[in-house]
């Protein structure tokens, strides 16, 4: 059974850092492209950072040089690192993984988190 848990979410003040986890597990040896997605009240799923089998990362416009993902193969967790944070960042984080249709910003992802909560006030 393929899992994703989320953690590390919580409220900042504007210009402050939060670091997210996800602890994935059911996949056993193999890599698949993960990352991490957002949804603000009102508005669409939003791909944020993504990592491909090959290690190679996506980032969305709005958070580029502000966020990093990372990820910890042996130990099966991803991360993402948020710096700089802004009010428009609050939204719940999700982790993803397994992309259907290649490893892009669109959510087409067969497994999901349950999210965390993100509030950054300005």
């Amino acid at each position: 059974q393929v899992q994703l848990v989320e953690s590390g979410g919580g409220s900042v003040q504007s210009g402050g850092s939060l670091r997210l986890s996800c602890a994935a597990s059911g996949y056993g040896d193999r890599r698949y492209c993960m990352g991490w997605f957002r949804q603000a009240p009102g508005k669409e799923r939003e791909g944020v950072a993504i990592i491909d089998n090959s290690g190679t990362i996506t980032y969305a416009d709005s958070v580029k040089g502000r966020f990093t993902i990372s990820q910890d193969s042996a130990k099966n967790t991803l991360s993402l690192q948020m710096n700089s944070l802004k009010p428009e960042d609050t939204a719940l984080y999700y982790c993803v993984a397994d992309s259907l249709f290649g490893c892009t910003l669109r959510p087409n992802f067969r497994n999901w988190g349950q999210g965390t909560q993100v509030t950054v006030s300005s």
